[in-house]
């Protein structure tokens, strides 16, 4: 894959110059990349239901060694340079990979000893809000119609979750792996312009196995055990199509459009969870749910639909995504 370079982020509150956008064509396709991206994560939740029993950080580290050589071996394939990162950029990877990819697994485990599962997804569901915010607080600039859009979605996320019961531990939790989802996103932001989607993704997928091998040998419990047949499936569906194909198409298109417009796709992880648990015959569709996903949609419509291009002047601090269009 060629490099991927982030297109001149635009903030600053004095705007006198103004900065393109990513062209209609290529702000579509960056979408669908996330929302295909989202779509997998919520519909692995099935899958991960099958390793209930297994050992959880030994399995995570088959997981994410299984995508690495998945990655690794799509680079030979296109005949990809293997760039060595930097001091700095080793740095970010290996923070990345501690919250995003271990942290996360690791906050969302404990997390549910204390809380209910929809509780946490609620809680976890407020990402597009932490990365509209954050990006607005980068580019020192508010986008008023992705910040709303963002609300709304949160708020879809909500209904179609629930509100379980928890205790402060648990909340406290449940935060963590907000934190560790919105740095997913956020840590790879500067490192997709030098390094391109298929190579951040592939070094944060190596740099997490052996913090997760670590923590597994220190756990108490066998730290692998031989899977079952069912265990095996959700095994490979986890390595090869949540992490490596999803985690490529997630940071393709986070490279095109910024964290807080792609932030907005997280919404469909619960939506896409539940059309799988529907599909399967594993739980039945509620009222709330329904209006829940009903109003990501709406969401997603007012933080995607084009608007007025306004003019900013580029921040050199600020890191990001495309001039945002405000409606």
């Amino acid at each position: 894959m060629p490099r991927t370079s982030l297109a001149p982020v635009s903030p600053g509150l004095t705007g006198r110059s103004s900065t393109p956008g990513p062209a209609p064509s290529s702000a579509r396709s960056a979408y669908v990349a996330c929302a295909v991206a989202m779509s997998v994560v919520g519909a692995s939740f099935v899958a991960s239901a099958a390793l209930d029993a297994y050992p959880v950080f030994g399995g995570q580290a088959v997981r994410y060694a299984v995508a690495a050589l998945c990655l690794l071996a799509v680079m030979l394939w296109r005949r990809e340079r293997l760039v060595l990162p930097t001091l700095r950029q080793a740095g970010r990877l290996t923070a990345l990979a501690a919250t995003g990819l271990t942290g996360f697994s690791v906050f969302v485990v404990l997390a549910t000893r204390h809380a209910d599962p929809s509780l946490v997804g609620a809680v976890v569901g407020a990402t597009p809000v932490v990365l509209a915010v954050t990006q607005a607080v980068r580019e020192r600039r508010l986008a008023v119609r992705t910040l709303v859009a963002a609300a709304v979605v949160t708020g879809g996320v909500a209904g179609v979750e629930g509100l379980g019961t928890t205790d402060p531990l648990g909340l406290a939790l449940a935060g963590g792996a907000l934190a560790c989802e919105a740095a997913f996103s956020l840590l790879a932001v500067p490192l997709l312009p030098a390094l391109g989607p298929l190579r951040v993704s592939a070094y944060a997928c190596c740099a997490a196995v052996p913090q997760l091998g670590l923590l597994g040998l220190l756990a108490p419990g066998p730290f692998l055990t031989v899977p079952s047949g069912g265990e095996l499936v959700a095994l490979a569906y986890l390595s090869v199509v949540l992490t490596a194909v999803a985690f490529l198409l997630w940071y393709t298109g986070l490279a095109r459009v910024g964290p807080a417009r792609a932030g907005l796709f997280a919404g469909l992880v619960p939506v896409a969870a539940l059309a799988a648990s529907l599909a399967l015959g594993a739980e039945t569709a509620t009222p709330h749910a329904v209006a829940g996903a009903l109003v990501v949609g709406l969401g997603l419509v007012l933080g995607l639909a084009p608007g007025r291009r306004v003019s900013r002047r580029v921040s050199r601090r600020s890191v990001g995504g495309p001039a945002d269009e405000l409606g």
